[in-house]
């Protein structure tokens, strides 16, 4: 059962992720159920302190959390532009460019199966596109990126979360109620 009022920003990757106590790798805790609806309340660095449906609070590598649209803008606010997609299509022409051609050639005979493997050795990419909306995978920084022609947002990453820097009091996982922790 949800938390009266709450409202989600986000839902926790299909596989499920990993949770920590405080924002560091060293205190790990139960990890999160796959879609559990959660809210973002904190970021900090690459980990997002979130509170879940269910009432628990917990840290999580924000950058793996899928986000939950949210009400369109009013017909009179300007579009916020925070990154422009047309590069990242631009480096997945010209991979998939690179691994048509090696493709051409293995299927002409000019390469051997070893060869392909290793003209096509680390080369990566990622495009999926649903109408306005267009999924990127970022071989610069190791991420998919998130457009809807607006704004372009990290989607997931390869990295693990990095240690939060300063010494602050952390708060270990707690069940949060209306009237607080």
């Amino acid at each position: 059962m949800a938390t009266p009022g709450f409202r989600p920003t986000h839902v926790v990757p299909a596989h499920g992720t990993p949770a920590w106590q405080s924002p560091d790798p060293a205190r790990p805790t139960v990890p999160l159920d796959p879609l559990l609806p959660v809210q973002l309340i904190e970021r900090r660095g690459d980990w997002g302190h979130v509170l879940c449906a269910n009432g628990w609070s917990a840290w999580v590598d924000g950058r793996h959390l899928v986000a939950v649209p949210q009400d369109p803008p009013t017909p009179d606010a300007a579009p916020a532009r925070t990154a422009d997609p047309r590069p990242q299509l631009v480096r997945a022409e010209q991979n998939l460019a690179r691994y048509r051609a090696a493709l051409e050639d293995l299927a002409a005979g000019g390469l051997d199966g070893e060869s392909f493997r290793d003209r096509t050795r680390g080369l990566r990419i990622g495009v999926v596109v649903e109408g306005e909306h267009v999924w990127l995978y970022d071989t610069e920084h190791g991420r998919w990126v998130y457009a809807d022609g607006l704004r372009l947002t990290t989607f997931a990453t390869d990295e693990a979360p990095r240690a939060a820097t300063g010494n602050r009091d952390h708060t270990a996982t707690q069940v949060v109620t209306p009237d607080g922790p």
